[in-house]
């Protein structure tokens, strides 16, 4: 266990392409028009000037507390989002892996209002550059908002990769020192967790391609080999090899696969 780690984290694309944006712009009028009841939601959407002021205007909206004024928080959303440009970069790329790998997503606009994996997953990015930018205690209560109101749990110094999908999204638990590679596919109820007696670096490390299926446990410093699969239900508790299905509690290899095969893009959850 906790052998190095095959874990590979794209370098960010510098900015979106402005045509996705516009879609999204243009999306937000059409059910604006179509939805006058969310008009009041959609509106600071469809008046914002960029994607990082969307994402920043919606994030704010869903994860407001009481007392904490959402302008305020919007504000906070944005100045990070200016100032570490990839986090746009791996919201885009999230999207893309939405639209791509979930057939319930009908455009990314329809991701970033109502899919909450993907706005955990960005609320997330905010907190972890605000852990490295010494601002712990915001990041800290910000990754605990995520948690009471999307009900998905990371910890602010876990580090994910581009191309994420978190489907679903309820009862996902990421532990502190837990690295997720790129192109990544996670269902719902999944623990990226700690075995309960271990300190210092003590959480999996998932390597690029890889899909953990409904209900699964990885539990302690274990890698997930790229492009595996781990069944619904199972429970890792050791390394698992590149280019795998694993199955069982415990879990042990029950199929390889060629790695052409990219578990995370198929989302087939047969073993």
């Amino acid at each position: 266990m906790g052998s190095a780690v095959p874990v590979t984290l794209r370098t960010p694309h510098e900015s979106p392409s402005p045509s996705l944006f516009e879609q999204c712009v243009a999306q937000a009028n059409r059910l604006r028009a179509r939805e006058p009841i969310l008009a009041r939601v959609l509106a600071p959407l469809a008046e914002a000037s960029s994607l990082e002021g969307m994402l920043a205007r919606h994030l704010s909206a869903v994860l407001h507390a009481p007392g904490v004024d959402i302008p305020a928080l919007s504000d906070l959303f944005a100045e990070v989002l200016q100032t570490h440009p990839s986090i746009t970069g791996a919201a885009v790329a999230d999207l893309d892996a939405a639209c791509d790998r979930d057939p319930a997503c009908t455009s990314p606009f329809h991701a970033l209002l109502n899919f909450k994996g993907f706005q955990a997953v960005q609320a997330h990015r905010v907190a972890h550059h605000l852990l490295q930018d010494r601002r712990e205690d915001l990041a800290s209560w910000l990754s605990n908002r995520v948690s009471v109101v999307l009900g998905v749990d990371i910890h602010p110094a876990a580090r994910l990769g581009r191309g994420l999908l978190i489907d679903h999204g309820t009862g996902v638990v990421i532990g502190e020192t837990t690295v997720v590679g790129d192109d990544v596919s996670i269902m719902q109820n999944v623990t990226l967790g700690g075995t309960g007696n271990e300190t210092g670096d003590r959480h999996p490390k998932i390597a690029e391609g890889v899909m953990i299926g409904s209900g699964a446990k990885v539990l302690g410093n274990v890698t997930i080999g790229a492009m595996s699969k781990v069944a619904a239900g199972s429970v890792v508790l050791k390394d698992v090899p590149p280019n795998t299905t694993v199955a069982g509690i415990p879990a042990e290899v029950v199929r390889w696969h060629a790695p052409s095969q990219m578990p995370s893009q198929a989302m087939d959850q047969q073993i």
